[in-house]
């Protein structure tokens, strides 16, 4: 079995790292670069950088602060919004991304799956995926969670998967910062549909969430920000705790 990950997650706005629930009331928590760094110090896998405005706003991503933060982690790094072709993605690699994140410009360019996948490889195109339950279907959203869209979660991660993408991250934004634990019985329908590595975002609270996620969800990778960001759960700590109930982490 392969081990798992623990992924921390930066969501940036105006260049600050904001967590907030269920996508909206954003609280600036600190600045990415230190953050980045001692994630990096504490032990997490991997690192993910989400400029959460730049789709909505038409932009791209903030190159210069990813140049900053890839100069202070020796870990792997993804970074996505505001990715629109195949020069965004050269861009950020070069300013030291190793995987690219694409959500919104994957819905309305699902050729941009198959490019990436093509010219830079399978494992730095990450599927990116924000959905909400609704009326027993998980409906995929646009721009940071603020347009619905007729995308399923699970055909469309499928779709994604065909298409080229190398893994899925899949955020919950009914779980989004509510730390009541993961969408279990969910993801563990993607992981029997995908062949892909899922990463399980939106719902750690305890260290317990991790197990469950792990065990039920059958995800390879969690990513939480607040439970992080503020202490709550300590990296070293809960690879520990994971060691100890039997879970295999890095």
């Amino acid at each position: 079995m392969l081990a798992k990950r623990i992924i921390p997650c930066l969501d940036i706005k105006d260049g600050q790292t904001v967590k907030g629930t269920n996508f909206i009331h954003l609280n600036e928590v600190g600045d990415p670069v230190e953050m980045a760094s001692a994630y990096c110090e504490q032990g997490a896998d991997e690192l993910v950088f989400l400029d959460i405005t730049a789709s909505h706003e038409k932009r791209k991503t903030l190159t210069e602060l990813v140049k900053r933060i890839a100069a202070k982690i020796t870990i792997p790094f993804t970074v996505g919004g505001g990715i629109h072709g195949l020069a965004d993605v050269e861009r950020l690699l070069n300013a030291g991304a190793d995987k690219i994140a694409i959500n919104s410009s994957a819905i309305r360019c699902p050729e941009l799956i198959s490019d990436i996948a093509l010219h830079f490889g399978s494992q730095v195109c990450v599927l990116a995926v924000d959905a909400k339950l609704s009326a027993s279907l998980w409906k995929c959203y646009l721009n940071g969670g603020r347009i619905e869209t007729d995308k399923e979660l699970i055909s469309w991660a499928k779709e994604g998967q065909e298409r080229g993408a190398g893994e899925l991250l899949f955020t919950s934004m009914d779980h989004d910062g509510v730390k009541s634990g993961y969408p279990n019985e969910t993801l563990s329908e993607l992981a029997d549909a995908l062949t892909i590595p899922i990463i399980a975002s939106g719902g750690a609270g305890r260290k317990e969430d991790f197990k469950a996620v792990f065990q039920k969800g059958k995800v390879d990778a969690a990513l939480a920000a607040s439970v992080f960001h503020f202490g709550e759960i300590k990296i070293p700590e809960l690879k520990l705790y994971l060691c100890r109930e039997g879970i295999s982490v890095r």
